[in-house]
């Protein structure tokens, strides 16, 4: 799995899997558990993980919702 984004915006994560759900593209949230566990800090955001062979379509799917700005590495 290839990292797509990092974010601690809930309501962007869960757009986010609700389209890549729609779209039957393979993704992962890491660090949810972490990230409440440190509190309302904001020190560790949760991480978006696509599988390798669906980055393009995932990228190209945000960027298409208007989500680019969010890409890590564009």
């Amino acid at each position: 799995m290839i990292e797509l984004l990092r974010t601690n915006d809930l309501i962007l994560i869960s757009l986010i899997e609700a389209m890549f759900t729609d779209d039957r593209i393979g993704y992962f949230v890491a660090d949810q558990h972490m990230s409440s566990m440190e509190g309302s800090s904001g020190f560790l955001q949760r991480r978006i993980l696509v599988a390798d062979d669906q980055i393009d379509q995932a990228r190209r799917l945000l960027r298409d919702a208007g989500f680019g700005q969010e890409l890590k590495h564009g």
